[in-house]
């Protein structure tokens, strides 16, 4: 059975594949057997040989069992071989599983200030191609590597039977390839091709940023920018890929002439020449040098062509490695519920990376039954902030604390039943208009989900669709920005958790998704402790509380009415965004200009 998929990084490659190692053995023992069975036909050639080139009588008996036998080994090399590959590629199929269970298992734990350090193209090369990439080692090298190895050592021990000088002779070629190996281990044959990986990289990330942005792209112009990314990443690869080609492309050459057969041949002629003519080597006893000759190069070769696979499998290996050994945000081993919803940021420090801090030093308290709206200018901190309630982070220093508890000590079900949030960059699965909504609470039941559509106002729309509430998105419809949000206010509305974030997006250009947004906070208020990024004067004039952040720290905060009496940078902020309101109202009579605060 294949490992669970949330079983612990830290065992690494070697401890992923150890629940198979019965299946490896049996992969290696099945090709040991078919590899050596393979040797049959070739002894029986040079047995027929052997009989047909002696003086005495030819013995029919001797030679019809000496063919049956050949055709024998023959085809329980076929059997054997063919079952080994088999097991392998389905030890691939479950050790590909395992991985991507793995990865999947470990990215929805990691904290997501990780996401923000990485493309996604880096991202979706790892869980795609990378994991695609073991498939050599896994499937093809164990079978190779017999071959390489144990089926030369049996054609070496029959050899030297034989005649132990030619068949140091017949060995030159192999060594003569062997020598080469070192060459393609380099430190900078090693760095050419993690520059290779690189630039491989590059081009999948900035393929997926072009087709995610295109929109924008053409709305605002900037194709020929975003082309240009494109082929100055595609010109780095090409530039990358000649360098090492031609560093390699000598001693793949040399590798090839070395154990070329008719190098092999050529060798084992003279070779067995020079010892023919002195009388040193019956004549018939060349036959097998001739044929098992090209049989020790020829896996040799193989594993040769196998070698820039075996190189990236194991690139591909460590990268892997490399996320599943991120650390996760830490689950407590003795959860602690929650005593009410009450949210305390107490002398909260956040920084993505050290030495720069994002927010420093937040001493803020959220009240059952409240709601706070924190406004700043971009970069300020806001969106940080929303998302350590949901323990997106942790913080650097301080804590965040929900009913009288660390958020650390509290289990993440229960968090997130008691925290829900709704944030700009909505994503949506692809699944039924009625699985997105119901996402929190999928044992909730259709007319639960049909009101809080209705309250977020996405009820209508969805009748408009293919199926329904049954409609898969993605597949069957899509649903633009605003609608999405809808859907989104929705879930929140129908999660029912005591604590709400939202972040209001500015992009909300439409007033269906203002009126839903409007309503989720009149219909979710109640007891609820609510934190909204507010961008919109309707909200903040509606807000408890204004939390003014600047440089990651607390500028302002109080009432909207207080902080504008106070003619400080709540004031300032307010009177832009009403002017900026005011002029694009003017050419509409009667367009509201937002309320005064309370």
């Amino acid at each position: 059975m294949p490992p669970k998929a949330g079983a612990p990084a830290g065992q690494g490659v070697a401890g992923l594949l150890r629940p198979y190692r019965w299946s490896f053995a049996a992969v290696i023992i099945l090709q040991v057997i078919g590899g050596v069975a393979g040797l049959a036909p070739l002894l029986a050639v040079v047995e027929l040989g052997r009989t047909l080139l002696s003086p005495c009588p030819i013995d029919h008996g001797h030679v019809r069992t000496v063919v049956i036998a050949g055709a024998a080994g023959l085809f329980a090399r076929l059997l054997f071989t063919a079952a080994s590959s088999g097991i392998g590629h389905l030890l691939d199929g479950h050790v590909q599983l395992s991985f991507r269970r793995q990865l999947a298992a470990r990215l929805g734990r990691v904290p997501i200030g990780w996401f923000a350090r990485r493309r996604s193209g880096d991202l979706a090369k790892i869980v795609g191609q990378d994991v695609s990439a073991v498939h050599p080692f896994i499937a093809h090298f164990p079978g190779e590597l017999v071959s390489a190895f144990v089926v030369p050592l049996v054609s070496l021990v029959y050899l030297f039977a034989v005649d132990w000088r030619l068949t140091l002779i017949t060995l030159i070629p192999v060594v003569l390839a062997v020598a080469l190996v070192p060459l393609m281990m380099t430190p900078a044959r090693l760095r050419e091709q993690e520059e290779f990986d690189a630039a491989m990289a590059r081009i999948a990330s900035s393929v997926v940023e072009f087709v995610q942005g295109i929109a924008v792209v053409k709305a605002f112009g900037g194709s020929e920018r975003a082309h240009r990314r494109f082929r100055t990443a595609a010109d780095d690869f090409v530039s990358i890929f000649s360098r090492w080609a031609r560093a390699m492309s000598a001693i793949a050459a040399g590798m090839q002439l070395a154990l070329s057969p008719p190098f092999v041949l050529l060798v084992v002629l003279i070779g067995g020449t020079a010892l023919i003519t002195t009388g040193g080597l019956p004549p018939a006893d060349l036959l097998p040098f001739l044929l098992l000759g090209l049989g020790l190069t020829a896996p040799v070769a193989a594993l040769g062509h196998g070698f820039d696979d075996l190189q990236a499998a194991r690139r591909a290996v460590g990268r892997i490695r490399d996320v599943l050994d991120v650390r996760p945000l830490p689950e407590p081993e003795h959860p602690v519920a929650p005593d009410g919803h009450r949210v305390e940021l107490r002398d909260v420090r956040f920084g993505y990376d050290a030495g720069h801090e994002v927010l420093r030093g937040i001493d803020l308290v959220l009240e059952p039954g409240t709601v706070t709206a924190i406004v700043g200018p971009s970069g300020s901190g806001k969106s940080t902030l929303v998302q350590l309630l949901p323990r997106f982070f942790d913080p650097t220093s301080g804590s965040v604390v929900l009913g009288g508890v660390d958020l650390r000590e509290i289990g993440g079900r229960e968090l997130y039943r008691t925290v829900s949030f709704v944030f700009q960059d909505v994503r949506l699965l692809r699944a039924s208009v009625a699985d997105n909504i119901a996402l929190a609470v999928p044992q909730a039941g259709r007319d639960d989900v049909i009101r809080a559509a209705r309250l977020a106002g996405i009820h209508d729309r969805v009748l408009e669709l293919p199926r329904g509430y049954e409609t898969v998105i993605g597949e069957e419809a899509g649903l633009s920005g605003g609608e999405a949000q809808r859907v989104s206010i929705a879930r929140a509305l129908l999660a029912d958790a005591p604590v709400l974030v939202l972040d209001e997006a500015t992009s909300f250009a439409d007033p269906q998704t203002e009126q839903a947004v409007h309503r989720a906070l009149a219909t979710l208020r109640g007891d609820r402790t609510i934190l909204v990024i507010a961008h919109r004067l309707e909200t903040i004039a509606d807000a408890d509380t204004v939390v003014v952040l600047e440089n990651g720290s607390i500028a302002e905060r109080g009432r909207p009415a207080d902080l504008l009496a106070q003619n400080g940078r709540f004031a300032a902020f307010w009177r832009s965004h009403r002017s900026a309101i005011t002029d694009e109202a003017r050419p509409h009579a009667g367009v509201p200009q937002g309320d005064e605060p309370r």
